[in-house]
C-alpha cells in the first residue's frame, strides 16, 4: 500500500512478524550489552558506599517508619 507514491504498509505473515519483533528485541539487548562492555571501567561500588553517600546505612534502612 502506498500513500503519495511512498510505501506505508505491507501484508506480512503473522509468524514472520513475530520473528521480526523477536529479532528487534534481540538487537536492542545486544546493543545494550555492547554499550555496557565498551564503557565498563571495571570499577564497582559497594551497596554500603552508596548508602553512606546518601547518609544511610543498612541499619537505618531496617528501622521502622513512623
Amino acid at each position: 500500500m502506498t500513500r503519495r507514491r511512498e510505501p506505508v504498509a505491507a501484508v506480512v505473515a503473522y509468524e514472520r512478524l513475530t520473528e521480526l519483533e523477536q529479532a528487534e528485541a534481540d538487537l536492542r539487548d545486544l546493543a545494550l550489552v555492547l554499550t555496557r562492555a565498551a564503557t565498563d571501567s571495571g570499577r564497582r561500588t559497594s551497596l554500603d558506599d552508596v548508602l553512606a553517600a546518601f547518609g544511610y546505612s543498612r541499619a537505618t534502612l531496617e528501622l521502622p517508619e513512623d
